[in-house]
């Protein structure tokens, strides 16, 4: 899965939505984190002015509740579902 939120430069403020979800973190960059949770494992890293970039692994039935949570946060994204050839299988925006 990978996927772009906009509107937001720092990836530490996006990281403390997802730990007040309930998600755990790591850093593993400078400016990136790690996001943690049963279903789904993502990196999150600034990119261009005022977005970020995700990119991960989750669990395919699972994606709407990844939108669910990023709606939640109020930031519009777009994220993309790949299988295992790197076949596009599902596009959400919110």
């Amino acid at each position: 899965m990978c996927g772009v939120l906009h509107g937001c430069r720092d990836a530490s403020a996006v990281a403390a939505r997802f730990v007040g979800a309930g998600w755990s973190f790591s850093s593993s960059s400078w400016n990136g984190y790690e996001l943690e949770t049963s279903w789904c494992q993502v990196e999150i890293d600034p990119i261009d002015g005022s977005k970020i970039l995700l990119n991960g692994v989750l669990d395919p039935t699972r994606l709407d509740e990844l939108a669910r949570l990023l709606n939640s946060f109020g930031l519009p994204y777009e994220l993309e579902l790949n299988d295992e050839d790197n076949v596009l299988v599902r596009e959400i925006r919110g």
